[in-house]
């Protein structure tokens, strides 16, 4: 890529302000309805009229084509949603778009400055000259700047200089591009989204695999720490090399999506993707916009589902971002007790300007339209919700009831919502959300944030802290794992161990396990065994279903070599088979936010540590009875009341020997007795595994006959 050379400032011409005054906005008699409407998209420009007029600039002089043309993308009713905030597909319009002019092929620009008195387009093509290419005003007051530029096309760098009427200069990247320079450098490069899909099948069906009642088990992961090319462990793997590995094993491990940390464009990798500058443009360390597309639509040809994290709530301070964008606070709220994050010292969105909001969801759609994305998980809700978030007496502003909810941001969440769930209903949002902020995944119209899911963050701090107790003090504490049910149907809650967990002296999940190596193995075990029984849906952060054993390190891949000792590929066994099993019982997930689908049998018998309950499907056939026992004791001949009579099997084992486990188990089917316990008229007695969960299902007579004439066989 070409150096970037620019003139000096004595070099420079003098800067006027544009020609065209900004006129007061026409008065209108009454506001319009606006509602999002699906803009046509532009005929891009051929590959070849692209080199063809760059080879013959001398063309223009006998066409007339001045430097900067005054072309528009934008009609009158364009204008009218983007002021109402209600234009969804801003990025069929801003940003750059190479298209066909008086026979010629160039780069329409448009970008929003409403505060600016001057703004040029600058690039190598210019040699970043900051006065040959002046955009112009639009004489509508929506401040858009705008205008096409001949014999430019994909691939040229290119930054917005703008001149504020505060006197402040500032060369600034397009909000809207869909490419980047690579890190440090910061400009923006023209480029497209044109991609031949291959995944019509997944998105004909995708409503089925993104229902409710369907099974969400969620492999998060950090794109860059994932694994690494073993032959130079400091590159990348692109996202193409990265669908080739990551594919497969997504298919073996059994999970039903990938949720990739934040892969829009961010200046500083150690953000792990959270400080995003480039919100339209995919992370070009892995790629270009195509390659991603081609991970999503491998994925997606798997069967797997992909969700993205998205950052609505927050933006970095870098001068060449959205902050302080035309010399005013235009992205960020002005008054700092509202606009700016005291915990990762960013900029917060102005929820209450109808442009801003309007950036955010045409971003949201965005992702899904042209990624073919399955879900957004929303990143820091909490921190959106509240105005005294991380703020001390003073520190922050009451809201006009005197409460300390962001109404403004609690507005803009139902709207995102809304406008997502109306043009794509057969995707998911869910909320990273920590309070017990009333409704967050119930539908807007009932007063709820209208999210499709919420994490269970209270589980998750519950649960890990019970399982670091040495076994013999769990018995004080079992109330830790039995309080989630009293709130466990509030929401549509999915059971999160995120990389959240895993970083700043946290420990990997193997590592917050207590004991020699046998129970610190055991108890991993049986804590995924617990979250893939509890009613939710799942997400596990990379590194866990191995037992990395190290905290994650985002500079480089996981500890894949772990891999090669029994007791990490006996943890790798048990949720590869617990995720199968998740998506092939049906009382695992039908009813995964109604309470009517669990029941406890026995959650009083804390001195044993031994819980019992049961998941249920629509189909009672289908009911399983788990039972997990919190310490190394076994218990012989245990008696646990059961739903029906008849004979039940044990269908998973996490003590199973392929597991690393000892192999205390239930080989063959239990017949109950007409003995009532638990409060159940039919009871059996089990053989309950030290530090391991069992689950048992009912089988009917024909299928117990056939397993019997199998062992005979044998």
């Amino acid at each position: 890529m070409a150096k970037k050379t620019k003139t000096t400032e004595a070099e420079s011409p003098e800067l006027k302000p544009a020609k065209a005054a900004k006129p007061k906005a026409a008065k209108k008699a009454e506001a319009p309805k606006v509602e999002a409407v699906e803009a046509k998209k532009p005929k891009a420009a051929p590959k070849k009229a692209v080199a063809k007029a760059k080879a013959e600039p001398a063309a223009l002089a006998s066409q007339d084509i001045k430097a900067v043309e005054p072309y528009s993308r934008f009609t009158d009713f364009d204008i009218d949603l983007f002021k109402a905030g209600k234009h969804y597909k801003l990025y069929e319009k801003l940003g750059s778009h190479v298209v066909e002019y008086k026979g010629v092929v160039g780069t329409y620009f448009a970008v929003w400055a409403p505060n600016a008195q001057y703004v040029a387009v600058i690039g190598n093509f210019n040699g970043w000259n900051r006065g040959s290419h002046q955009l112009n005003y639009r004489w509508d007051a929506s401040g858009i700047w705008e205008g096409w530029i001949p014999n430019i096309g994909n691939g040229e760098t290119y930054k917005y200089f703008i001149k504020s009427h505060n006197g402040m200069e500032l060369e600034k990247a397009d909000p809207f591009a869909l490419r980047w320079e690579l890190p440090p450098q910061t400009a923006s490069i023209v480029a497209d989204t044109y991609y031949e899909w291959k995944d019509q099948d997944w998105m004909a069906k995708r409503h089925s695999h993104n229902a409710l009642d369907k099974p969400h088990s969620v492999y998060e992961m950090h794109v860059g720490s994932w694994a690494r090319n073993p032959e130079s462990p400091d590159e990348f793997l692109n996202y193409r090399q990265l669908a080739d590995k990551l594919v497969p094993y997504i298919t073996e491990m059994g999970f039903t999506h990938v949720e990739f940390m934040p892969i829009m464009e961010h200046p500083y990798y150690p953000s792990w993707g959270y400080q995003i500058t480039g919100f339209y443009a995919a992370s070009c360390r892995y790629g270009s916009p195509q390659d991603l597309m081609y991970l999503v639509e491998q994925l997606h040809n798997a069967g797997i589902g992909v969700i993205l994290d998205w950052v609505p709530s927050h933006f970095p301070g870098d001068m060449h971002g959205l902050y302080m964008f035309d010399g005013t606070h235009l992205f960020e709220h002005e008054d700092l007790r509202k606009g700016f994050h005291p915990d990762w010292k960013s900029y917060i969105f102005n929820y209450g300007r109808n442009e801003v909001r309007a950036f955010l969801i045409s971003n949201a759609i965005f992702w899904l339209e042209r990624y073919h994305v399955d879900g957004l998980r929303v990143d820091a809700v909490a921190s959106m919700l509240y105005l005294d978030y991380s703020r001390n007496h003073g520190e922050w502003e009451a809201n006009v009831f005197g409460g300390n909810e962001n109404l403004e941001a609690i507005s803009f969440l139902k709207e995102f919502n809304t406008a997502v769930f109306s043009n794509f209903p057969d995707v998911q949002t869910i909320a990273e959300e920590s309070t017990s902020f009333t409704g967050v995944s119930r539908p807007v119209y009932t007063g709820g944030l209208g999210f499709g899911m919420k994490w269970m963050m209270g589980w998750m701090h519950d649960t890990l802290d019970y399982f670091k107790l040495n076994p013999i003090y769990r018995q004080y504490h079992q109330n830790q794992l039995t309080f989630s049910m009293v709130y466990a149907f509030t929401e549509n809650f999915m059971l999160p161990f995120s990389h959240d967990e895993v970083v700043y002296g946290k420990g990997s999940m193997l590592g917050k396990m207590p004991g020699d190596d046998w129970q610190r193995f055991a108890n991993l075990r049986l804590l995924y065994s617990f979250m893939y029984t509890h009613p939710g849906t799942k997400l596990l952060f990379m590194g866990g279903e191995f037992g990395q054993s190290a905290e994650w390190n985002f500079k480089q891949s996981l500890d894949w070599h772990l891999l090669e000792y029994d007791s990490h590929n006996g943890i790798k066994e048990t949720v590869k088979a617990i995720n199968h099993l998740y998506k092939a019982e049906p009382a695992l997930y039908e009813k995964a936010f109604d309470w009517t689908g669990f029941e406890w049998i026995d959650a009083s018998n804390p001195s044993a540590s031994v819980i019992v309950y049961t998941r249920k499907a629509n189909d009672h056939a289908n009911d399983l009875v788990v039972v997990l026992n919190m310490t190394p004791i076994p218990h012989y001949n245990y008696r646990i009341g059961v739903p029906e009579a008849g004979e039940w099997q044990e269908i998973f084992n996490s003590d199973a020997k392929q597991y690393w486990g000892g192999g205390v188990n239930n080989p063959n089917p239990i017949a109950t007795d007409a003995e009532a316990w638990h409060g159940k008229e039919n009871s059996m007695q089990i053989t309950v595994p030290p530090l391991a969960a069992a689950i048992f299902k009912r089988v009917t007579q024909s299928e117990t006959k056939a397993k019997k004439t199998r062992l005979k066989k044998a």
